[in-house]
């Protein structure tokens, strides 16, 4: 019984001599570490800096609906296939009709049969009825025509707007025009819009444009805000997405766009934690072909890269992995007491 003691006693002295030693150890390579992370050493985020996606499209839909045109003249309106029409002539009530246009863009009207209509806009129609009525049988006549039934000009927007759907579009009108009437974009969208067209009303012409609306908007590239015509179909991207892990203070998903620098995004992320290996960041990278690069990145000031580093321009699906430094991981360290003995247990910090 007392050899079984003895033994005890013995295991738990070695135990607390181990811990010691540990201890000592653990002291000694803080103190010789190359540089030790704190965090005062940590830079200070500035709240005014987040780069919020939301306020970045709030700030472009007050722009959208400050330039967009909402009230068009809809005499611009372009005629088209299923369009119902209601022609008056002023000098001969007779000659009134309700008319649709067919599939190939034709109206029929009393005394003048067939007329072709489409592409042309209300007021041009109503000139080309009067010059046909003069011709042969009216000396002076005033023609008017009302729309009916819009069509043939709608428009079809999806992706990231607040009010998808396809809408009535009455007048010529831009790309501008069209997110304003589907409500602007969400707090998700990217700065790119497509905008796909029919190709069979515009015989052979390009039938699918992209459309960059940062520098539409921001640049004051007006040439962007291209014309929209019935049957166009225009989808707004989400944003593209980075994914930050590590030793920051907010992992995940966070949204960029296409100026978004490295830095830019472990500051969104809430910056570096206490414990991070800032000289060992992994910056992983989708090719075309699918596969993955890493590249290590050194992100500490005395670094020779440090500002090319933190100015490196991200992209889509990019992963940022801020590596966390040994004392990172040995703080973690904690005691099992028990009646075996004493065990130290080493785990990450924040786990």
């Amino acid at each position: 019984m007392n050899k079984q003691r003895i033994t005890s006693i013995s295991k738990l002295i070695t135990n607390l001599f181990l811990l010691v030693l540990i201890i000592i150890f653990s002291t000694s390579t803080i103190g010789c570490s190359k540089k030790q992370v704190t965090p005062e050493s940590i830079e200070v985020i500035d709240s005014s800096f987040q780069r919020d996606e939301i306020d970045t499209n709030s700030k472009f839909n007050e722009q959208l609906f400050a330039s967009a045109n909402l009230n068009p003249d809809r005499g611009d309106y372009l005629l088209g296939a299923g369009d119902l029409l209601e022609v008056k002539v002023f000098e001969a009530e007779k000659l009134n009709a309700s008319v649709r246009v067919s599939s190939r863009g034709l109206i029929s009207l009393p005394l003048l049969g067939e007329i072709s209509v489409k592409g042309l806009s209300a007021w041009d129609a109503e000139k080309l009825i009067e010059e046909k009525f003069q011709s042969t049988y009216i000396k002076d006549p005033h023609v008017s025509i009302f729309i009916q039934e819009h069509f043939s000009q709608r428009v079809t927007i999806v992706g990231e707007v607040k009010s998808p759907g396809t809408y009535d579009f009455p007048a010529r009108q831009r790309l501008m025009d069209a997110i304003a009437l589907a409500g602007g974009l969400t707090e998700k969208a990217g700065q790119i819009a497509q905008v796909r067209r029919n190709s069979a009303s515009l015989q052979g012409a390009n039938t699918e444009f992209i459309v960059d609306l940062d520098e539409l908007m921001k640049d004051g590239k007006t040439e962007l805000n291209i014309r929209i015509n019935g049957g166009d179909v225009i989808f707004v991207a989400e944003a593209g997405a980075v994914f930050i892990d590590g030793a920051v203070r907010r992992p995940g998903r966070y949204q960029i766009n296409k100026s978004m620098t490295l830095m830019e995004a472990i500051l969104t992320a809430g910056g570096f934690e206490s414990y991070a290996n800032m000289e060992e960041v992994v910056l992983s990278r989708e090719g075309e072909n699918g596969e993955r690069s890493n590249v290590e990145l050194n992100l500490e000031k005395d670094s020779d890269n440090f500002a090319a580093n933190q100015q490196l321009k991200l992209r889509d699906r990019d992963i940022i992995i801020v590596d966390k430094s040994f004392w990172g991981k040995f703080q973690g360290m904690g005691l099992n007491i028990g009646t075996g003995g004493v065990g130290v247990l080493l785990r990450d910090p924040g786990y």
